[in-house]
């Protein structure tokens, strides 16, 4: 059978000893890096809180801008309302204050010879 492929076993240079790579030695020396890779997962935990964080305070100052754009609005058209001149005659007449009827008086200074 010429199509037949015969597996021989590896050399033992070839083979890779998983025992050596876990050694207390190996697992000393690497110290730093799994130092390293704990704080970036700390890190990348705490960006994710801080998002989450900043999306419910931007959320929260949006809702407070729309209600005091309401509140705007709501107080703008009412200065505007009790503004008009039929509103101020309302207004000032219990003070005994009424339009006029004519035209006002030009005073003239006594004292002064024009």
């Amino acid at each position: 059978m010429p199509d037949e492929i015969e597996i021989t076993d590896q050399p033992a240079s070839q083979k890779v000893d998983w025992k050596s790579f876990l050694s207390h030695k190996w697992l000393v020396r690497n110290i730093p890096f799994f130092l390293f890779l704990a704080m970036m997962a700390v890190l990348y935990i705490y960006n994710g809180h801080y998002a989450d964080k900043l999306v419910r305070r931007i959320s929260v100052t949006e809702k407070h801008i729309r209600e005091l754009e309401f509140e705007y609005k709501t107080v703008k058209s009412e200065v505007i309302f009790r503004s008009k001149a039929s509103e101020l005659v309302k207004a000032v007449a219990p003070l005994g204050l009424k339009e006029l009827t004519a035209p006002p008086v030009m005073l003239k200074d006594s004292t002064v010879n024009n």
